[in-house]
């Protein structure tokens, strides 16, 4: 078996209320940059990038189609190894990464398929059947009804069955975060879990002081409090809250999670299967926090592919640390507006009572609708 081509699918889908982030970002489309790579037997594997959708696929197109056409799928980590020591003379992260995630995790769909077993099979085995997930939501929409939306998402969200939420925060002011947070605290209840991700918008005092008015009520995290390049910050501000400090999305590899796993700047990391290096680098990078005491709870955004590789991933860590009850890592399911998350395969995945079932089926487990594809396609 080898691999006869590599293609890129660059796919936007506009959103019909469009919403706005912690960073002020208004998201006015969805979009993605899907890996498919066939074998010379005919199997295809589907892979996603997070990130730009076009320099995603400039970089597969330019720097490394070519380095894989006519090898064995199955040499997963040769041909990562061999990919980033191509490109690591350019910048060993960012979009670069991001472009051999989506090779990577192609690549397991593909060795997954021909064996006849799910990814899960591939990378050590399934401690769980399904997962707990976490909504993300409560964006900024009407900004005359910052408090009032986030009230509303927040009750539609458990009355679907979803035990945990994550909000964002980052208003300009300290009263105006906390008491928008505290609504949202006061009309779900206190046996629903609730995140608060900042999208790293605030300096190092003012994540203290907010951080600390938003342990009264009961916030399980705080999600990119500061900017990611500051991990002498996140010292300070996991030093000084008693509530867990989550960060890491828009880190790269295991190197880059070195020093931050190894000071503990961070309680909980969240490598994306998406952007931090595929499976295979994840892998590393969630056994390098298990063995110095730092939970992995990975982030997700984007595709059905990538929630199943994401699920995949989640099957395969062990609980942090193993319990009579533990606390087991979730899935993040992102519920804005986003078709390439439930339409882009016939059989969406989906939440039921606050869980999701970790696919079974061969590879990813899931079947991919050209339709939509084609639909959605950026010429």
């Amino acid at each position: 078996m080898r691999i006869k081509s590599v293609r890129c699918h660059v796919l936007s889908a506009p959103v019909e209320r469009p919403f706005t982030s912690s960073r002020g970002w208004l998201y006015k489309t969805r979009n993605t940059c899907l890996v498919e790579i066939e074998t010379d037997d005919g199997i295809v594997g589907w892979g996603e990038c997070y990130g730009p959708s076009a320099v995603a696929k400039a970089f597969i197109d330019t720097q490394f189609a070519a380095q894989i056409v006519g090898r064995d799928p199955c040499d997963i980590e040769v041909i990562w190894e061999h990919l980033y020591n191509r490109i690591k003379d350019y910048g060993p992260s960012g979009m670069a990464i991001a472009a051999i995630s989506g090779i990577d995790i192609a690549l397991h769909d593909i060795v997954g398929k021909a064996c006849g077993l799910p990814v899960h099979k591939l990378i050590g085995g399934a401690f769980r059947s399904d997962v707990e997930c976490y909504a993300t939501g409560l964006y900024f929409i009407d900004m005359d009804r910052v408090v009032e939306e986030a009230v509303e998402e927040a009750e539609e969200f458990v009355s679907q069955g979803f035990r945990a939420v994550k909000m964002k925060i980052g208003l300009g002011s300290l009263k105006a975060d906390f008491e928008r947070v505290k609504a949202v605290r006061d009309a779900v209840g206190p046996d629903v879990k609730l995140m608060v991700d900042a999208n790293h918008a605030f300096p190092v005092p003012i994540a203290i002081r907010l951080g600390r008015m938003l342990e009264s009520i009961d916030i399980d995290w705080f999600e990119e409090p500061i900017s990611p390049e500051d991990i002498d910050g996140y010292v300070e501000v996991s030093r000084a809250l008693d509530m867990a400090v989550a960060g890491g999305e828009n880190g790269f590899t295991r190197w880059g999670f070195r020093d931050i796993v190894a000071r503990k700047a961070m309680d909980i990391v969240q490598p994306d299967v998406c952007a931090a290096g595929g499976l295979s680098e994840c892998r590393k990078i969630a056994t390098l926090a298990i063995a110095h005491g730092v939970e992995c709870v990975p982030h997700a955004w984007g595709s059905v592919v990538g929630v199943a590789a994401t699920l995949h991933f989640l099957a395969a860590l062990p609980d942090q640390p193993p319990a009579f009850r533990p606390y087991s890592p979730m899935l993040e399911f992102e519920q804005c507006e986003n078709p390439f998350r439930d339409d882009l395969s016939p059989e969406p995945i989906v939440q039921k009572n606050g869980r999701v079932a970790i696919p079974t089926g061969p590879g990813l487990g899931i079947e991919i609708d050209r339709a939509v594809i084609e639909k959605y396609r950026v010429a």
